[in-house]
């Protein structure tokens, strides 16, 4: 049966932050990825995850200059101390929110700059924090991002994130498998995440077009979910996804799985 854990930098965006864990919680859910905690000191943060009685699974690292088009720092070359002190904001907030997973942006690749220097940048800064975040028991995940959303992004197939991660040759460096951008970019949804489960860390989804709940839009989400059992997924699957309208009032895909129900 899958387990899915709310993504709140999305959803019960009709909420403060601070309520959104309580929230959740309220839905059926049992965990939370929270992907930029950084404005709001680590022990608040806790404090809320705590009182609402969720695990926190998830958080990226920050993504640097967002207005100048920066998508990550890690595979900057001459960005890499800049990068290390994102990466130790990271980890510093995973290990006390109790985090096991930090998204690693890599970044677009900047204008001028080779793709196989930017992947040779990203592999040397993977090689130095995966052994960090290993002796915290935390996995660095890579994922393939879509060039609609995210156009000059380093990698955004699942094959490239394959090279890369065993490049890298650390056991806690793993896939991130998104529905969403595997269908923008590759389809074949199941078959490929067949092909690369070995790799898998973590699974996300939303619908497309939009980014909303499983039920709208052009993907059979209820059969991947089925695909995911199948193959043993003992992980979560993150619903990061925008609702349509009240988060609430999208929970209705979700009522086979214990979630929507808002009894307190």
């Amino acid at each position: 049966m899958p387990r899915f854990a709310a993504n709140v930098s999305m959803m019960f965006g009709e909420l403060p932050v601070s309520e959104r864990f309580a929230a959740a919680r309220k839905a059926g859910f049992q965990a939370v990825e929270y992907l930029a905690p950084y404005a709001d000191p680590i022990a608040e943060v806790r404090r809320w995850i705590d009182d609402a009685g969720v695990e926190m699974i998830l958080l990226n690292t920050l993504p640097g200059d967002a207005e100048a088009g920066e998508r990550g720092l890690a595979a900057l070359p001459g960005r890499e101390a800049d990068f290390r002190a994102h990466f130790e904001q990271a980890l510093a907030y995973a290990t006390g929110l109790g985090a096991g997973m930090i998204h690693v942006m890599a970044g677009v690749v900047p204008d001028g700059t080779e793709r196989k220097d930017s992947e040779a940048t990203f592999v040397a800064n993977l090689r130095r924090a995966a052994p960090e975040a290993a002796r915290h028991d935390i996995a660095l995940l890579l994922e393939p991002l879509n060039t609609v959303d995210m156009p000059g992004y380093l990698h955004t197939r699942c094959d490239q994130t394959r090279r890369i991660i065993e490049a890298v040759q650390q056991p806690n460096v793993r896939l991130q498998y998104d529905f969403y951008h595997r269908q923008v970019m590759e389809g074949n949804l199941a078959p490929n995440l067949r092909q690369h489960f070995d790799l898998v860390g973590h699974i996300q989804f939303s619908s497309l077009p939009g980014r909303h709940e499983p039920q709208h839009g052009e993907v059979n989400m209820p059969f991947l979910f089925d695909v995911v059992d199948s193959l043993g997924y003992e992980g979560w699957i993150g619903c990061e996804y925008s609702p349509k309208a009240g988060t609430l009032e999208g929970l209705s895909w979700g009522r086979p799985w214990g979630l929507g129900d808002s009894r307190a």
